[in-house]
């Protein structure tokens, strides 16, 4: 973390389950609750969801039929991936 990095104090309310598991987890990972959960935060700030990768993939193949006057009607993605290896 930079020295010019300013971190900000939150309160978090947790069931009481996934509070045992935080405290497992950050001592598992030598770290406190607060590190832990900021550190899970920002992964998931920086990372796309799944969800919008596989949207957005979908969007850009329709989008790639379209131009190309394909159809692409009955494809499945893995039967795509396996003729773009041949």
């Amino acid at each position: 973390m930079s020295s010019t990095t300013r971190l900000r104090n939150i309160t978090v309310t947790l069931e009481e389950d996934v509070a045992q598991w935080a405290r497992i987890e950050a001592a598992k990972r030598d770290t406190s609750v607060s590190r832990l959960l900021g550190e899970l935060l920002k992964e998931r700030m920086e990372k796309p969801s799944a969800q919008r990768s596989v949207s957005h993939a979908a969007e850009r193949l329709a989008s790639f039929g379209e131009r190309h006057k394909l159809s692409l009607r009955g494809l499945k993605i893995k039967d795509l991936i396996n003729e773009g290896r041949q």
